[in-house]
């Protein structure tokens, strides 16, 4: 079975899941169900500031009974360091609210770290989650990476990872969807799909990171869409800066992206695909693209790329100020950053699958 007719079958059991739940996975539904990504709670993961009113959440259970609460259909958590023990506790938590669960976890580096990873995978399994994100890189390729060199080597040890983790998936069937994390562009990662060419492997589609490299957000999800997992649900705003352009997250309907078409191109691909926000509270991150240091990592990239992104920032910037969070309290950030979570759940529920 080829990796698409996989997606296909695999989106359509979970379908059937859903239906026999009682969920609204399925087109035509009046909205779709949307989880929440642990960075989403960037600020409220593991705080030790003492608030009353949004305390720190210690751990994935507390995390999942508070997206409970809210409204949230499941969650995407790191598995690191899980017993056995633990994950069991997780997945009588998450049956007993109705969740789904998916993980974050670490590609191997090497031969020697694949008992760590197949460790962690046996754990988020029991703890009932059947697809697991990842990253290949852990900086934005503009800032990790200084030439065209650095960038080859880090897609050759990316694949090599990625390959290691083959056997280890389909040993467990579960499915790994590796995140366009501002490090692949779009061409590069289906290009890295298909020479590994496994079933168990696909993508997590974040709906903006690839604005960070002039990539179209349309032009991306559809390149991707075909091979997604599952998805980080954000919406950008943008803003000009001397070097560049800024880009923030910002509640859901707020930014620059059409979320219904992103969200109906995805589910045309994958019917149980899961949406999971990753609204993340922060100051802007500037993208350095009129940069020489940008353009040494980014050289395929074109000015007629680079063109077409900056006429979408300055026709379309963000109408007030963009959100900063540094001049705020810690209880401030926490109360921003649950009312951007509410918001981005409020207007899901406008979106039509």
């Amino acid at each position: 079975m080829d990796r698409r007719a996989f997606i296909h079958t695999s989106g359509t059991a979970a379908l059937g899941l859903a239906v026999f739940r009682g969920e609204s996975f399925a087109p035509g539904a009046a909205n779709v169900p949307m989880g929440i990504v642990v960075h989403s709670y960037g600020i409220r993961w593991q705080s030790k500031f003492p608030s009353a009113k949004y305390p720190g959440f210690a751990d994935a259970v507390d995390m999942m009974n508070h997206c409970r609460q809210i409204g949230a259909a499941g969650v995407q958590v790191v598995v690191k360091g899980w017993s056995s023990d633990f994950a069991k506790k997780v997945r009588a938590t998450r049956e007993n609210l109705g969740l789904y669960l998916e993980g974050s976890i670490a590609i191997p580096a090497s031969t020697s770290d694949v008992p760590r990873f197949e460790q962690e995978l046996i754990a988020a399994k029991e703890a009932g989650a059947q697809v697991l994100r990842t990253v290949s890189s852990s900086g934005r390729r503009y800032e990790a990476y200084h030439n065209s060199a650095e960038v080859e080597d880090f897609k050759l040890r990316a694949i090599q990872s990625l390959q290691l983790t083959t056997p280890v998936l389909a040993k467990h069937k579960v499915r790994l969807a590796v995140e366009n994390h501002k490090d692949w562009l779009a061409d590069e990662l289906v290009y890295a799909l298909k020479k590994i060419n496994s079933e168990w492997i696909g993508v997590t589609l974040d709906f903006g990171n690839s604005i960070s490299l002039i990539e179209d957000p349309m032009d991306v999800v559809e390149k991707l869409a075909p091979y997604a997992f599952s998805t980080h649900v954000k919406d950008m705003g943008v803003d000009e800066y001397a070097d560049g352009f800024l880009l923030s997250e910002v509640p859901m309907g707020k930014g620059i992206l059409d979320l219904q078409r992103i969200y109906s191109v995805c589910l045309k691909h994958n019917p149980g695909i899961t949406f999971n926000l990753e609204m993340i509270t922060r100051d802007p991150l500037q993208v350095p693209c009129l940069k020489q240091e940008y353009w040494n990592v980014l050289s395929s990239r074109t000015g007629e790329d680079l063109a077409n992104t900056l006429r979408m920032v300055r026709s379309r910037k963000y109408p007030e100020s963009l959100p900063r969070t540094s001049q705020l309290s810690a209880e401030e950030k926490l109360a921003l950053e649950e009312n951007n979570i509410l918001e981005c759940l409020k207007y899901n529920k406008t979106i039509a699958a």
